[in-house]
């Protein structure tokens, strides 16, 4: 059921920007499955984001702040609430100090926008983000990371705006010292309560074109081979255990290939599931538990989801 028409004209009115009501996420997710969304905003800039915020705090509506739409599923029941996608803020912007460089890139610039420019400047450190399909605001909240890197390593500081529309800047030093409930772990950042990530800027350091253009082509190779790029994916379903890839422990469970309808986990990487055509988010989740149980049941050890599952039933 959706919104009532008197919300539905409140949130027009307060906001200039694009609006799409119940708007089906499958239309957006990278895995193509999802249900129906009450409303998705397009922010083109900070005062429109503003406006949306206040919005929301007015109403005490749930949120959630969309990228690239990858690590998502929703499920088939869909979203009560706003979804605010940051995709239009991708403002980029290059300094340097000595050796050293700075890119400050807002929430809504793809990975490999960063890791091209990094690339053309001859500046290192971006390189393991290649290939990587998400956002500047997901990896930070994921600390994204791959072949030996993670978001962490490079971020120097981050811009985060509150539902009141304060926007508070958090140091490299803030986040080791884990000050203010910022904490960066595997796979995560911690954050206040209702905040929304809107820019990041990352360290990085003069280097070799040649030798950083052959580690990215490298990276881009294997994960063509590993990864099931070639069908709708959410990324990686399961976070790896310290010890053990949880790919592995998926595959040698004998779980590869399996399927619930049009839902399959990947032939290619066991912590890829993937949509062969008509995959609901439904039978996505039932194969995420069908992989946990058997998982637990044949090697005691429980997954735990990288992926986030958010709406209703």
């Amino acid at each position: 059921m959706g919104w009532a028409d008197a919300i539905r004209n409140e949130l027009q009115h307060d906001f200039t920007g694009m609006v799409l009501f119940d708007e089906p996420a499958a239309a957006h997710a990278s895995i193509r499955a999802g249900g129906k969304i009450d409303a998705l905003v397009f922010p083109e800039n900070m005062e429109e984001l503003s406006a949306v915020l206040k919005f929301l705090r007015r109403r005490k509506l749930p949120f959630l702040p969309v990228g690239n739409w990858t690590n998502l599923i929703v499920r088939d029941g869909g979203f009560r609430g706003v979804f605010i996608s940051l995709s239009r803020l991708r403002k980029l912007v290059l300094s340097y100090q000595k050796e050293e460089a700075f890119i400050l890139a807002e929430a809504g610039c793809p990975l490999g926008e960063l890791v091209k420019t990094a690339a053309e400047k001859s500046l290192s450190g971006m390189e393991f983000c290649a290939g990587i399909p998400g956002s500047v605001g997901g990896a930070i909240r994921m600390n994204a990371g791959a072949y030996g890197g993670e978001i962490k390593d490079i971020a120097e500081e981050i811009r985060i705006i509150a539902l009141s529309g304060k926007i508070s800047k958090v140091t490299r030093e803030e986040l080791k010292a884990q000050i203010n409930d910022y904490k960066f772990s595997y796979r995560n950042l911690a954050l206040p309560a209702d905040s929304i990530i809107i820019a990041g800027m990352f360290r990085l350091r003069r280097g070799n074109t040649e030798d950083i253009s052959i580690k990215i082509a490298e990276i881009l190779k294997a994960r063509r081979e590993k990864h099931p790029l070639e069908l709708p994916n959410a990324g990686s379903i399961f976070k790896n255990p310290a010890d053990y890839p949880a790919g592995r422990l998926i595959e040698e469970s004998g779980l590869k290939g399996s399927s619930i309808g049009d839902a399959q986990i990947s032939e290619k990487h066991g912590n890829f599931i993937v949509n062969r055509g008509q995959a609901t988010a439904g039978q996505i989740i039932d194969l995420i538990k069908l992989i946990r149980e058997s998982v637990f049941q044949k090697t005691g050890r429980t997954l735990e989801t990288e992926v986030k599952i958010v709406g209703e039933l």
